[in-house]
């Protein structure tokens, strides 16, 4: 029996038409593996329905926003120390120095990586504790792609 890692992964081949040894967790869809927005719209739509499961577009950056204020959160598209600090906790399996200033909230996607799914994923199954922010509703999406 396939573990979700192994289901994950195997989508993430047939979709990017990779090989299987660079589809590791801490490979980054965008800039290790190729993806483009599209790419991740087909990976969603293949996981979910391969594991039963809603992932919800902008998922990502409503947690992350949580109860913060616009200006606590982003000012011009540009995410704000208390907007990076809530974006670091909710996504842990990112490399911390990748949140960082002058990310904009547009490229929040360029952040994922396959253990990034693998989170969503497990999160919606219920097979771990999803990350929490004082507010936000608990579901996963990918934020602005």
């Amino acid at each position: 029996m396939q573990t979700t890692f192994e289901k994950i992964q195997d989508i993430v081949v047939e979709a990017l038409y990779c090989d299987k040894e660079q589809v590791t967790r801490e490979a980054n869809l965008m800039a290790d593996l190729g993806a483009e927005s599209i790419d991740f719209l087909d990976i969603v739509f293949r996981l979910e329905k391969a594991f039963g499961i809603k992932m919800p577009k902008g998922d990502i950056e409503l947690r992350a926003r949580g109860d913060l204020a616009e200006g606590e959160f982003e000012v011009h598209g540009v995410l704000q120390e208390k907007g990076l600090a809530r974006l670091k906790a909710i996504m842990p399996e990112v490399d911390p120095t990748k949140v960082k200033a002058g990310l904009r909230v547009k490229d929040i996607a360029t952040l994922f990586t396959v253990a990034t799914f693998e989170r969503m994923v497990l999160e919606r199954l219920g097979d771990q504790p999803q990350a929490t922010t004082t507010t936000a509703p608990a579901r996963a999406s990918l934020g602005t792609v």
